[in-house]
């Protein structure tokens, strides 16, 4: 089993989770962060004053899948998460962790099963 954490534009989510749904994969959780990289934030002008804005507002996906989902999952999220055909600085990140162990809080499943 593996994590697969992905940092998107928050623009892409609903795109990505579309397409994740018809490969099959259902489970995911969604968090607002916020972070720099290569684009190392940007200046905007609010009231004729200009501001630094130092993070950049992105979202965090969080998936587990079992290993024969993993490069299905990836290869969907890098096709649709990409700005245009070539991509732009700030398109995300992808993470890739082992899961050692899965519990279903309800059943008290454990293991592939869990996911």
């Amino acid at each position: 089993m593996k994590k697969i954490e992905a940092i998107i534009q928050p623009s892409k989510l609903e795109e990505v989770k579309e397409a994740l749904s018809e490969i099959g994969v259902s489970r995911l959780t969604v968090s607002d962060v916020q972070g720099f990289g290569r684009q190392k934030g940007h200046s905007e002008i609010f009231k004729g004053q200009e501001y630094e804005i130092q993070f950049i507002r992105k979202v965090k996906l969080e998936i587990v899948v079992n290993d024969d989902f993993l490069e299905p999952t990836i290869n969907t999220i890098l096709k649709v998460a990409k700005t245009g055909e070539k991509g732009q600085i700030g398109d995300g990140k992808i993470f890739v962790l082992p899961v050692e162990e899965v519990i279903r809080i309800r059943t008290g499943e454990k293991g592939p099963g869990a996911v």
